[in-house]
């Protein structure tokens, strides 16, 4: 039976400026792989220990040896290159009447021919954590519909006419991925799929899909059941994550969850547990949550990792409150919106805050939830 975890982590955890320095110098040929593999080991046993420290329920080993969440479906894989083939507009948190500090940050990838898997990252991730986490791990891969965040009509065409036809192929990858996972006893999957959040946002639903030549309402159908296709794997609890962008403490999507509710939680039968983004006005009502069958866990994504100022425990318990009434509160867990570290640089926040927003999450989790991790 799928488990529901009270007190979650999304993933990603802030790099240490070590961990960061030696990428650089292996990247430059000045240190060697044994070094540099030794100093991810140290990194990820301070994130495990970090998290173990603040007490949540189920741990990841930070994504430590990732350059960004994406990183299997970009870093492992022939196909896909670094060019400059979009940019697109981010937004800092701010309050519904302000208007918002913006960036433009450049995409890092295309697709510029047929995809293929060159070797696994998550079995090494996977196999070191599990020997030092004293507590459930789980995994994150990326969803293989964020390749329609790759897909350029420019630079993709040649190789996939159908973007649809690439999808597939990332979803073979993504597939392969969580087959080998659970071979290695991984009984927890996380799919980390921000191209749903921004689904939700008229305005990308319209630049970033359908002007780029993707039927978003195609995304919401096809796409779907490929993403569902691949939770098709015995042993295994999936989950999905859905945000609304994790830049450096920017995002990219507004929206409630209104535009998608219907069609992913109905269609997306093979994924038990929904991470939901709700830290602000951004991700709308909870009122979308009716649309969630009655067999799956909900986590609530109450506390930013975007902004630097700690949440008071009222309001969390405020929101869980109204959340319990859309979704059965014994069916509710608690984590924060995104992760802290999606890409390399991480959020402009501390270590200290970090810690403080993770034992929050626990704190909470454990006062107002049902106790312990249930089956579902």
């Amino acid at each position: 039976m799928p488990t529901l975890y009270r007190a979650e982590v999304i993933g990603s955890l802030l790099r240490p400026t070590y961990l960061k320095e030696a990428r650089q110098e292996w990247e430059r040929g000045r240190l060697s792989t044994h070094d540099f593999k030794r100093i991810e080991d140290r990194a990820v046993d301070e994130a495990i220990a970090l998290q173990q420290q603040a007490g949540v329920d189920v741990v990841t080993d930070g994504e430590m040896r990732r350059t960004h969440f994406i990183a299997p479906l970009t870093d492992v894989i022939s196909g896909v290159k670094p060019i400059p083939a979009f940019k697109r507009v981010w937004k800092r948190p701010h309050e519904p009447n302000e208007p918002a500090v913006q960036t433009e940050i450049q995409v890092q990838y295309a697709v510029v021919d047929r995809i293929r898997r060159l070797r696994t990252l998550t079995s090494e991730e996977f196999t070191y954590a599990r020997s030092h986490a004293h507590k459930p791990l789980k995994v994150t891969l990326p969803s293989p519909l964020m390749m329609t965040l790759r897909w350029s009509p420019q630079y993709s065409r040649d190789a996939y006419p159908d973007p649809f036809e690439l999808f597939a192929d990332a979803a073979e990858i993504v597939r392969q991925e969580a087959q080998e996972l659970a071979a290695l006893g991984c009984e927890y999957i996380q799919i980390d799929a921000p191209e749903l959040g921004m689904l939700c946002d008229p305005d990308r639903r319209r630049q970033d899909f359908a002007d780029a030549g993707i039927d978003p309402d195609r995304i919401l159908s096809d796409g779907i059941d490929l993403l569902n296709s691949v939770a098709a794997v015995p042993g295994v609890t999936f989950s999905l994550h859905l945000c609304r962008g994790n830049n450096r403490g920017y995002y990219v999507g507004e929206g409630g969850y209104e535009a998608v509710a219907r069609q992913l939680f109905g269609r997306a039968r093979n994924i038990a547990l929904m991470l939901l983004e709700y830290d602000d006005w951004r991700s709308g009502s909870f009122e979308p949550l009716r649309e969630m069958p009655q067999d799956r866990g909900v986590v609530l994504g109450l506390i930013s990792t975007k902004r630097k100022e700690l949440e008071s425990a009222e309001s969390v318990v405020a929101r869980i409150e109204e959340a319990a009434r859309y979704y059965p509160r014994e069916q509710l867990a608690l984590s924060t919106q995104c992760g802290f570290g999606t890409v390399w640089e991480g959020n402009p926040i501390s270590e200290a805050i970090e810690l403080a927003k993770l034992s929050l999450v626990a704190d909470i989790a454990h006062q107002v939830l049902p106790q312990g991790a249930t089956s579902i």
